[in-house]
């Protein structure tokens, strides 16, 4: 984050949204071992809202949907989405999240795996499918990122042929900001191009040099400056997420969010 850069971000007014919310990914193994202690402790740490992903346990880490809803009630914290799957399931996950009373279901595999024109289309088609499935209960549909979809197939970028094939009623866009960095793109080129598409982001800073995620601040992507197009990109939640640590998963959740604090 540049040393300017801040205090300009600050006296405009621009701040990261007070509620922080954090992918759960980013703790999974501790969700695996002691799932309600592990929510005790990312509530403990100030995290507001959370996203579960799907695990070797199901979709809530061997908690049913009441659990999970009863659980984050008492500790003051929300579940707004989850990663699932389109699978043979796909119409349990919608039960089971419409039960948990969560906004969201995102999905962050292509259900025609390939990196081909073709395959991001017949996605396309199964995503606008599961839009409207999701609509039916209640529940927004959305598409998470990697770095792969910012491939180019005969100079077509496959990440486009996935925007431009969904409907923007039924398919939202999770933003995943670190691997939009990783990849080489800006996402406000994407904010720009599609405003009010992404009301989802993964906050997620990388390190270039190892390719893989790291604390804020020890990597490429600028935190600070990133906030300043929320309202651009129609983001109504973020949630940190990290795969790679150079602490503990806990430590890094509880740096990642006293950095956030130190922006407001």
């Amino acid at each position: 984050m540049g040393s300017t850069l801040l205090p300009k971000l600050l006296n405009a007014g621009i701040k990261p949204p007070k509620k922080v919310g954090i992918q759960l990914y980013t703790v999974r193994n501790e969700m695996l071992k002691d799932a309600v202690g592990t929510l005790k402790q990312i509530a403990a740490i100030g995290y507001k809202e959370i996203e579960s992903a799907r695990s070797e346990k199901g979709n809530y880490y061997g908690l049913t949907p009441k659990e999970i809803k009863s659980i984050t009630h008492d500790l003051g914290i929300k579940l707004v989405s989850g990663h699932v799957h389109y699978d043979k399931d796909w119409q349990k996950s919608v039960d089971e999240a419409a039960e948990t009373g969560q906004d969201y279901i995102i999905c962050a595999v292509l259900p025609a795996n390939g990196q081909t024109e073709d395959n991001y289309k017949q996605s396309a088609a199964i995503f606008n499918k599961a839009g409207e499935d999701c609509r039916k209960a209640g529940i927004s549909f959305g598409y998470h990122n990697h770095s792969s979809e910012f491939e180019k197939v005969n100079n077509q970028v496959l990440y486009d042929v996935l925007l431009d094939n969904t409907d923007p009623n039924l398919v939202k866009m999770e933003l995943d900001l670190g691997w939009v960095v990783a990849s080489g793109n800006d996402p406000k080129h994407y904010f720009d191009r599609n405003p009010g598409r992404f009301p989802l982001w993964h906050l997620k800073d990388v390190d270039m040099a190892k390719k893989q995620s790291t604390e804020f601040g020890k990597g490429t992507l600028d935190i600070a400056k990133i906030f300043t197009y929320a309202k651009l990109s129609g983001m109504k939640h973020f949630f940190v997420e990290q795969e790679d640590y150079t602490v503990s998963a806990l430590d890094a959740s509880k740096y990642d969010f006293d950095y956030l604090a130190k922006l407001n």
